[in-house]
């Protein structure tokens, strides 16, 4: 079975929530901390749930979201 990555660029990303809109599972949300633009960006809550729809990274308009796959042996 695939397992996936779902990894935020915090200095990329603005905060503005669509990935966490989009997220079909609900599985994305902001983070308490401030990223380096002044804006809470968003974090994946629970990766070992994520199916890799790419949902959240087509949706980015800053491209913040890299989705990597891996599979398991």
């Amino acid at each position: 079975m695939a397992k996936f990555e779902v990894r935020f660029d915090g200095d990329v990303c603005k905060g503005c929530g669509l990935c966490r809109v989009f997220c079909p599972k609900g599985l994305i949300g902001m983070s308490s901390h401030i990223g380096s633009r002044g804006y809470s960006p968003a974090e994946m809550l629970d990766q070992e749930a994520c199916v890799g729809c790419r949902a959240c990274s087509l949706v980015c308009p800053d491209g913040a979201i890299s989705i990597y796959k891996e599979d398991a042996a």
